[in-house]
């Protein structure tokens, strides 16, 4: 049973229990469930008696409003901008998470950094680095000159106290599971703990208009360390990603409430911090001049921005009873969906056979126009026939063997263009685009036949 005064909550997703047990009951985690001493949650209203306990009412307001809308923080980085929704909206709260050593500190620190020099006054709160640690950092990236004002503190009454004094236009926190309120027994990056300073610092950001960008750590399984409560108290989650043994970084927004979700911010790390990555299309594709059997470019599109990224395919005799099927970069449902749709519709049996998909330079791709893609690179590999240097790839399978349109092909054509493509295999489009050729085909086994005998 618990002490006097103790509670047993999940650290995984914030469930109270009433007595310590190894597998918390809401999320099934197990040894996630930790004693904490029983405290009021930040903004528990008191017992009120008389009048006041019926409470003073609410004031009720229209859609329309005569006071215009704050314009956006432009901070400089591009690429931060343009995930954000345009820039960053004063009074907004924003969340980032990210692997540790993707470079989170290192993207907030250009951000602080260029929004500063920009005439901004920006303040950024580091609970985990010393002050010269950040320092070294600037000066290796430039930005020693910037008049960015650095603290190094834990205590959030005594952040909150300086900030409320202060007149700032960003505020970062580097990181949220590395401050304490005193109004709370619990030790930092507690359950408690995240949840109560997340809800001030979010507080802070409504009532100050001050736009505030908070640090999340991530789990093992690359969720946002602390409760799911935290991710809907602020306005955007961002989530910046990398894959080990490649130099690019890729920011995504999971959430926002200013923007769409589907941008993405493309970043290289050097030796001088994030450099920018205002051509993805350019880094994500195959330097080779030939290309070799079982490669495709797909035509993508990741938010607004148009994308063409190489598709690798391999298929080989399988030395076992059972093939295997391996793919990085792409749903492995939808490999297991086109690998029967080609069998059943098209005839190519796969079954003893090994398929290997990837999808290069680490971007992960997640629109279904990408089918086409990968069923031509599965048909090239299997016959053994590349296809032509020139040639971009897009549209969707249905499990009948159509190939289905797809959604902005105009920009789609334009980026291919733009980088030297001159023909595209495609479905059936509305639109005409001069420059690229388009061989329309309206179902599977149309793309089988032109692969295999290389007819464009």
């Amino acid at each position: 049973m618990a002490r006097d005064g103790a509670i047993y909550v999940c650290q995984a997703c914030g469930a109270v229990h009433g007595k310590w047990s190894g597998q918390c009951g809401a999320c099934n985690q197990w040894n996630s469930i930790v004693e904490e001493s029983r405290s009021a949650p930040p903004g528990a209203m008191k017992p009120a008696t008389g009048a006041a306990a019926r409470g003073r009412g609410v004031q009720f307001e229209t859609l329309q409003s005569d006071t215009p809308e704050p314009p956006r923080i432009i901070t400089g980085v591009t690429e931060f901008d343009r995930v954000c929704g345009g820039g960053v909206v004063p009074g907004s709260a924003i969340l980032l998470s990210g692997d540790p050593g993707v470079g989170k500190s290192t993207l907030l620190l250009d951000v602080a950094g260029r929004a500063a020099l920009s005439g901004r006054r920006v303040a950024y709160i580091s609970g985990e680095e010393a002050i010269e640690q950040i320092r070294s950092r600037a000066k290796r990236m430039g930005l020693e000159k910037a008049p960015v004002e650095l603290a190094s503190a834990t205590a959030l009454r005594d952040i909150l106290g300086t900030l409320k004094r202060e007149r700032f236009d960003i505020v970062i926190v580097d990181s949220i599971q590395t401050l304490w309120s005193d109004a709370h027994e619990a030790g930092p990056g507690s359950v408690t703990q995240v949840r109560a300073c997340a809800g001030e610092m979010v507080r802070l950001a409504k009532s100050q208009g001050v736009a505030v960008i908070l640090v999340g750590h991530v789990t093992k399984d690359g969720q946002v360390a602390g409760p799911r409560v935290v991710e809907h108290m602020v306005d955007a989650v961002l989530s910046f990603e990398g894959e080990r043994g490649y130099p690019f970084r890729i920011l995504r927004a999971a959430k926002n409430r200013f923007g769409a979700t589907d941008e993405i911010g493309v970043f290289e790390m050097g030796d001088a911090g994030l450099r920018e990555v205002a051509n993805p299309s350019a880094l994500f594709l195959g330097e080779g001049k030939d290309r070799a059997p079982g490669a495709a470019v797909f035509a993508g599109i990741e938010g607004s921005r148009p994308v063409l990224v190489e598709m690798q395919a391999l298929v080989s005799k399988s030395a076992y009873g059972t093939p295997r099927r391996a793919v990085v970069g792409w749903d492995t449902g939808r490999l297991a969906m086109v690998l029967a749709v080609l069998e059943a519709r098209c005839g190519f049996g796969f079954g003893d056979q090994d398929v290997y998909l990837n999808v290069a330079g680490g971007l992960r791709i997640n629109e279904p126009a990408a089918d086409l893609a990968a069923a031509a690179a599965l048909i090239s590999s299997a016959t053994d026939v590349p296809l032509p240097q020139g040639c971009v790839v897009f549209g969707e399978i249905s499990l009948s063997g159509e190939v289905r349109a797809v959604g902005r092909a105009e920009a789609r054509l334009r980026e291919a263009q733009k980088l030297g493509f001159d023909r595209a295999l495609a479905p059936p489009l509305t639109v005409k685009h001069k420059g690229v050729g388009v061989t329309s085909v309206t179902r599977l086994t149309e793309a089988v036949e032109r692969i295999s005998q290389n007819r464009y």
